[in-house]
């Protein structure tokens, strides 16, 4: 057990599909996972100590962030979001591979005649929990666009069981129904993109509420114990009961 939060990052990318509600990346954890096994989330993961030194020199305070997680999920997924020249669906999975076997991001990069474009991912909510867990993440959740074209996500083998487009609604349906978890953060933001129709409609949204820390509570509601959040952060549904919460 440890007090020390580790700082990771997670990318909502929003594939919008012809006058509905976008589609999400989402991706099922491997059972074997340390962390939320078996949960449905987002591409993400912790920041390297490569993703800073990458940062250096760029003008951005999240660049260390958005870099984490541009290459969480293109080794997640192989869909690869904040990158130009856009690369192929081919070349997205060379690159993929070459993560997955260690390979430096910078490095890979170069190699592929590829650049980030970090204007792509907009913050859009800080989270971190402080329950009793063996790992505690200090999270920010970024969203961007899916890139042009037909990207059918691979996910890793070993820590991801599937990877999948499907709408936030659709995602909380199953979970309603126990065909799915997922952690409360997870659940809180599906709930929250399940209100827009559209990806600005989400770029909106991101620009109205500040970035601070999310820091769930546990507190009485209704003669119920039930973990809260602060009420004014754009989410509609504010807490849950402690004996479903944590049940991811």
């Amino acid at each position: 057990m440890t007090d020390a939060a580790i700082p990771a990052s997670t990318l909502v990318v929003m594939q919008e599909k012809n006058g509905r509600a976008p589609d999400l990346l989402t991706v099922t954890r491997g059972r074997a996972m340390a962390f939320a096994s078996g949960a449905v989330a987002f591409p993400g993961g912790r920041i390297d100590r490569a993703d800073h030194q990458l940062a250096e020199g760029l003008d951005d305070a999240l660049a260390p962030w958005k870099i984490a997680a541009i290459r969480e999920t293109i080794e997640e997924t192989a869909v690869a979001v904040g990158l130009f020249p856009v690369p192929s669906t081919e070349l997205a999975l060379k690159l993929q591979d070459r993560l997955q076997d260690g390979a430096d991001f910078a490095a890979s990069l170069a190699g592929l005649g590829l650049h980030l474009d970090l204007s792509a991912l907009t913050p859009f909510a800080r989270w971190k929990p402080a329950f009793a867990h063996a790992r505690i993440f200090d999270t920010i959740f970024f969203i961007a666009a899916a890139p042009p074209g037909d990207w059918q996500p691979h996910p890793q083998p070993g820590e991801c069981e599937s990877a999948e487009w499907i709408g936030a609604a659709a995602m909380l349906d199953r979970i309603e129904k126990g065909d799915a978890h997922a952690i409360f953060p997870t659940k809180r933001n599906l709930e929250r993109l399940a209100q827009f129709g559209s990806l600005n409609e989400a770029l909106e949204d991101a620009a109205a509420f500040p970035i601070d820390t999310i820091t769930p509570w546990v507190a009485d509601v209704g003669g119920e114990q039930h973990v809260c959040i602060p009420g004014d952060r754009g989410y509609p549904v504010t807490s849950e009961p402690l004996v479903t919460a944590f049940r991811a």
